[in-house]
């Protein structure tokens, strides 16, 4: 079976290592929003619809109130990031550090917002605020990761991740190992994110989502340095 190259690919460069540091950060923030934001995704918009049904037939503990506003946070959000990427150029990782700079600066807000406001117990309005502000940066991690063509590192998505994994069987040795690297990543992210929330606090949570990111973004820009193929 040929071992994925994350930090050296052929094709990609550095870029599959920096978007599976996405894929934690999205199994993180999703966890936050879960747990301590009124069981709503910010990263997976498919949960959100399924929750949004789910409030309006007065299942109890789903509110409809953030899982609209997560929904139009993430719409607003990938259209402002389709109109900003078309902006940026085609360097893909000038692109990604553009992208992943508005994303920290959007959970870099998040964070304040919680420095002021217990969100899992006596915010209910701010955490809205912070359910539609991380959507907002999570599209925008979304419509990026689209653009860098990665295959299997959508940074989000599972789905079709898994149906690859099982229905691609006859090409499992040439892409499997990446997809369960992929899915792995997010399983670990989703379970730090809930052991912070759980055992920490949903501050100390954004705080390391905060931190990845700007570690990418740093390392986005670094790649850019010298010009190589992979990087169009």
């Amino acid at each position: 079976m040929d071992r994925p190259n994350f930090l050296a690919d052929e094709r990609h460069g550095p870029l599959p290592a920096m978007l599976l540091v996405l894929t934690f950060v999205s199994g993180l923030i999703d966890a936050i929003s879960i747990l301590a934001l009124g069981r709503v995704f910010v990263a997976n918009m498919t949960g959100n619809v399924v929750f949004i049904g789910f409030a309006i037939a007065g299942a109890p503990g789903f509110s409809l109130r953030n899982s609209a506003c997560a929904l139009a946070g993430f719409v607003v959000g990938a259209v402002l990031a389709g109109r900003l990427v078309d902006r940026w150029g085609r360097s893909r990782p000038l692109l990604l550090r553009n992208a992943v700079a508005v994303e920290s600066l959007l959970i870099g807000v998040c964070l304040v917002i919680s420095l002021f406001v217990h969100l899992r117990e006596d915010g209910p309005v701010a955490g809205t605020i912070v359910v539609g502000i991380a959507a907002i940066a999570m599209a925008v991690q979304n419509v990026t990761a689209r653009r860098m063509a990665v295959p299997d590192m959508m940074t989000t998505l599972l789905t079709m991740t898994l149906i690859g994994i099982t229905a691609d069987h006859d090409k499992f040795a040439e892409s499997g190992l990446r997809r369960l690297v992929v899915m792995a990543t997010m399983f670990l992210g989703a379970t730090v994110g809930a052991l912070l929330v759980l055992h920490a606090t949903v501050r100390l949570a954004l705080a390391v989502v905060l931190v990845l990111l700007l570690a990418v973004c740093v390392a986005a820009a670094v790649s850019a340095r010298e010009e190589a193929p992979w990087q169009a």
